[in-house]
């Protein structure tokens, strides 16, 4: 059964009607790509990090059966050790990976298990009470062919302000 259409949002400082794959100073969870978020509040939360206002894209993400796509559905070995490989600056061959996204807290985890500050057990011991949110990210010019921009508004945090 082929995956549905569903909607993905991206936050960022300018609203992105046409999505591009960039590098960045620091290796990402999934490695250089686009990122989108199935919450809302999570692209929201992208959106003002840094100044507290931003924009929020929306698109209708359609599934391509004829890409690689990773998807972790849960935190596992598998996910924590293609996340250390990829902030190693690993490179992966999908398309797409999609899975749960290190929130701070688990992010700062990530790192002291990737730079062997702390054991594999004790990063799953410190992370089990956390909960991560959703990422889903976008590797290759034909993996954005899947995004069809919707719209984009505006979010402030007058808390940031």
């Amino acid at each position: 059964m082929a995956e549905q259409s569903r909607t993905l949002y991206h936050g960022s400082t300018v609203t992105v009607e046409y999505p591009e794959i960039r590098t960045a100073r620091f290796n990402k969870d999934f490695y250089f790509g686009f990122y989108c978020t199935m919450l809302p509040a999570q692209a929201e939360r992208w959106a003002v990090r840094y100044t507290g206002k931003g924009m929020v894209s929306e698109y209708l993400y359609t599934p391509d059966p004829k890409l690689r796509v990773k998807v972790f559905p849960e935190m596992t070995e598998e996910w924590l050790d293609f996340i250390a490989d990829c902030r190693l600056g690993k490179s992966h061959d999908y398309d797409i990976v999609e899975g749960p996204m290190a929130n701070d807290t688990i992010f700062n985890y990530v790192q002291n298990f990737v730079d062997g500050k702390i054991s594999r057990a004790a990063f799953w011991e410190l992370a089990k009470f956390k909960h991560p949110t959703h990422q889903i990210s976008f590797h290759t010019a034909r993996a954005l062919m899947t995004l069809q921009f919707q719209k984009g508004y505006e979010v402030i945090d007058e808390k940031k302000r």
